[in-house]
């Protein structure tokens, strides 16, 4: 009798502002559903939103992906990595413009502070373009050590959000 691997609830950040952002994205989705030890569970809307922190950049389209996972955190986003180079993702400096840009939101309710992966995303309860789309695929999630995703939405109010039409 074959023994299943255990699976995870893992929640993905996806965002793009070069290169067709909106396809970047789109394709990054198709990915990550055919990527090994993952299944796309649910894919949120896409959303345009301003850049924040350095500014003189194009819009961002972003998403997010909520996923089941055999891949244990570290491995998830070494595939996460992956499918970024693929789409020619070059790290200029902090906030700077992006083909693509994949991140571990959330991995089940775990907290992890390593040198290559921090979970949950450090920022994550502060930007309306993670809230907005994260509670559209998993709507009572709850950011470990933060609170319940809902509760910072409205602390996000003055960061301009809209869903793109599909």
């Amino acid at each position: 009798m074959s023994q299943e691997a255990p699976t995870h609830i893992a929640h993905i950040g996806l965002g793009a502002n070069l290169a067709d952002p909106e396809k970047q994205v789109r394709a990054a989705l198709d990915e990550l559903a055919a990527a090994p030890g993952i299944v796309l569970e649910r894919k949120s809307s896409l959303y345009r939103t301003a850049p924040i922190g350095y500014d003189n950049q194009p819009d961002f389209i972003n998403a997010v992906a909520r996923v089941r996972t055999t891949l244990e955190p570290q491995a998830l986003l070494d595939a996460l990595l992956d499918i970024e180079r693929t789409h020619g993702r070059v790290r200029e400096f902090l906030n700077a413009p992006r083909t693509l840009d994949l991140d571990v939101l959330l991995y089940e309710d775990r907290v992890i502070n390593t040198d290559t992966l921090n979970v949950p995303h450090p920022r994550a309860h502060l930007r309306a373009f993670v809230l907005l789309p994260l509670l559209e695929v998993s709507p009572d999630v709850v950011i470990p050590g933060i609170g319940p995703a809902n509760a910072w939405l409205a602390h996000c109010q003055d960061q301009p959000i809209q869903r793109v039409a599909e």
